[in-house]
């Protein structure tokens, strides 16, 4: 089902970045970033969720722990839901006035594919809630096996025994495909080395006339 995003209107530029952890964003965002200001194109990168619902308890139980028995996950849902409504209109949306491009790690389409990976496909609520939400120039929504995407997060440090729900992971790759799709977004295959898929990335952002020169210049 599509969702009804609605056009910025703003000089900038949005472009976003979804998929499972270890498929790439924070790696492409950074040469993205680097590319386009070498380009002369000012360039601000932001987050979604913000920190206000990262660090919240209902949301590291998630992320960290196998139990979720405490909390409901509609309503961890809806809490991040509020909080892209709250961060795409009064943190992007400015920000699309001073910047050519802004770019985002994640955005609401992270929230429904989430929302469906867990059961929830009859929620309708996230749809209506959308038609708040801008629409992005450019969705890329990047995509890894499952497995590569975990072996990568258990190359971090921080991370080696952080407890990953695997089953889920499958079913969000399979969502983030499905929302790209139907929403217009842009599958990009990261599962090919950094510099490879980021050729593929400027590809697409030269498309839409960010940079018009240059583009395969990279590998």
């Amino acid at each position: 089902m599509k969702m009804q995003m609605r056009e910025h209107n703003k000089q900038g530029f949005l472009i976003t970045f979804c998929g499972l952890d270890g498929c790439g964003k924070s790696t492409l965002i950074t040469l993205l970033k680097e590319y386009l200001e070498g380009m002369d194109i000012s360039v601000v990168l932001t987050k979604q969720p913000t920190d206000f619902v990262r660090k919240s308890n209902i949301f590291r139980t998630y992320m960290d722990q196998p139990n979720h028995d405490a909390f409901d996950y509609r309503a961890l849902s809806l809490l991040c839901a509020s909080d892209r409504v709250q961060h795409t209109n009064r943190v992007i949306m400015p920000l699309l006035k001073k910047y050519n491009a802004v770019i985002s790690d994640r955005y609401f389409y992270s929230c429904l594919a989430n929302l469906q990976a867990r059961g929830y496909t009859q929620d309708i609520w996230i749809y209506d809630i959308a038609k708040s939400i801008p629409h992005p120039d450019i969705a890329f929504f990047l995509d890894v096996p499952v497995e590569t995407a975990v072996e990568r997060v258990r190359q971090r440090p921080k991370e080696k025994e952080r407890f990953i729900d695997m089953d889920l992971q499958f079913r969000l790759r399979e969502q983030y495909l499905k929302i790209a799709e139907e929403n217009g977004g842009i599958a990009i295959d990261s599962s090919k080395t950094p510099q490879e898929t980021f050729s593929d990335v400027l590809s697409v952002v030269a498309q839409k006339n960010i940079i018009k020169t240059g583009v395969h210049s990279y590998v």
